[in-house]
C-alpha cells in the first residue's frame, strides 16, 4: 500500500483509530482538538497533508452533534490544507434513523448529514451496518457500507445451542437477521413492534415458533435497550427458553440500558468497537488489532465461562467487544 496518505482520529473513538493505524503499519496523524469554555470546538492539523489522501476516523456517536461538528472541522481543515482526497471513516453513522419524514413538517436529518459532509470536502464515506441503506442515496459521493455480521457470527458460533433461532426485533431488521441466519444456518423469527415514544416500544406479536428454543436477538444498534427488553419479554411469553444472547454492531449503551439488559434470561451481550466503551458498558481491557477479529473482554476464552446460578450469570455476563480494526 502506498504510504502517501494520513489517518487522523477524532475524539469519538481514538482507540479505534490507533488500532487501525497499527494494523496498517503507519503512525496516526498529528492533530490538536480542543474545546473552548462555551463548547465550541478548535481543530488544528499539525502536519502537512498537501496532495495526500486523508482518512478521518470519527463515529458520530453520542454526543452526536459534538462529534459531527468535530468531524466537519477536521475535514474542512484538511481541505483548506490542500489534501488531495478526504475519506470519512464513520463506523457509527448518527442520524441514520432520520431517513424519512413521519409527519408533514419534519426534517430528513440523514440527508442534512450527507449535505454537510459533502460541503466540507468529504469525497468518500465508509460506514458499518448503516441503519437505513437508503442513506447512501443521499450522497453524491461514494458510500461503502461494511458489515460486522460475519465477525459477530464467528465470535458466537462455537457456543450457540443447536436449536437456536435468530430473532429480528422488528420488521426493519429482517434483512440483518436473515444475514445472521444464513451465516449460522438457523431459522428467523420476526417480532412486530409499535413505537410508543422515542425510547419506548411494545411488541405486538411474534411471527414464528420459539417454544422451547434458545434465541439470538440481533440488531444494528443498542441505544436505550428498550427494544431488546421488550423483545425478551415477548419471547419468554411465547415460550422461548430463558437462554438468550444479544448481538449488535453498535453498542451505544446509553444511561439505563445496562439495567434494562440486566435480565436473567440474557446470557450475554455482544457488540463491536465502532463506539467507544464509556459508562453504560464495561470497558474492554484488550482488543487485538486484527481485521474483524473477535476479542473477549479480559482476554479469557469465550468457552471457559461457567455459571451454575442466575446470580453467577449476572455477575459473569460480558459486554464483549469485537475489534473492527
Amino acid at each position: 500500500m502506498s504510504k502517501d496518505f494520513t489517518v487522523f482520529a477524532g475524539t469519538a473513538n481514538p482507540a479505534l483509530g490507533a488500532a487501525i493505524v497499527q494494523a496498517l503499519g503507519v503512525r496516526l496523524g498529528a492533530c490538536a482538538i480542543d474545546r473552548f469554555p462555551d463548547g465550541e470546538v478548535s481543530v488544528r492539523i499539525c502536519e502537512p497533508v498537501r496532495r495526500k489522501e486523508v482518512f478521518l476516523v470519527q463515529p458520530t456517536s453520542p454526543p452526536v452533534n459534538d462529534h459531527l461538528v468535530e468531524l466537519l472541522a477536521l475535514a474542512d481543515a484538511c481541505r483548506r490544507a490542500a489534501a488531495a482526497r478526504i475519506t470519512a471513516i464513520i463506523p457509527y453513522f448518527g442520524y441514520a434513523r432520520a431517513d424519512k419524514r413521519h409527519e408533514r413538517r419534519e426534517p430528513i436529518t440523514g440527508r442534512v448529514m450527507a449535505d454537510l459532509l459533502e460541503a466540507v470536502g468529504i469525497a468518500h464515506v465508509v460506514t458499518v451496518d448503516l441503519h437505513a441503506p437508503q442513506i447512501e442515496g443521499f450522497f453524491h459521493a461514494p458510500v461503502d457500507t461494511l458489515t460486522a455480521v460475519p465477525t459477530l457470527c464467528g465470535a458466537l458460533r462455537d457456543r450457540l445451542p443447536s436449536d437456536l433461532v435468530v430473532v429480528s426485533p422488528d420488521a426493519g431488521r429482517v434483512s440483518l437477521a436473515t444475514h445472521y441466519a444464513q451465516c449460522l444456518g438457523t431459522p428467523v423469527i420476526v417480532l412486530h413492534k409499535r413505537r410508543e415514544s422515542g425510547a419506548q416500544t411494545a411488541v405486538t406479536h411474534v411471527v414464528g415458533d420459539v417454544a422451547g428454543r434458545a434465541c439470538l436477538i440481533v440488531d444494528d444498534i443498542i441505544s436505550t435497550g428498550g427494544t431488546l427488553a421488550a423483545s425478551v419479554t415477548a419471547l419468554l411469553q411465547a415460550g422461548a427458553r430463558p437462554e438468550m444472547i444479544v448481538a449488535a454492531t453498535h453498542g451505544l449503551l446509553l444511561t439505563g440500558s445496562r439495567d434494562r439488559l440486566n435480565h436473567p434470561a440474557i446470557r450475554e451481550v455482544l457488540v463491536t468497537d465502532t463506539v467507544a466503551r464509556t459508562g453504560g458498558g464495561r470497558t474492554c481491557a484488550w482488543c487485538r488489532s486484527h481485521p474483524w477479529s473477535p476479542v473477549p473482554c479480559g482476554g479469557s476464552s469465550p468457552t471457559a465461562r461457567s455459571a451454575t446460578s442466575t446470580e453467577e450469570r449476572r455477575e459473569e455476563r460480558r459486554y464483549e467487544v469485537t475489534a473492527l480494526s
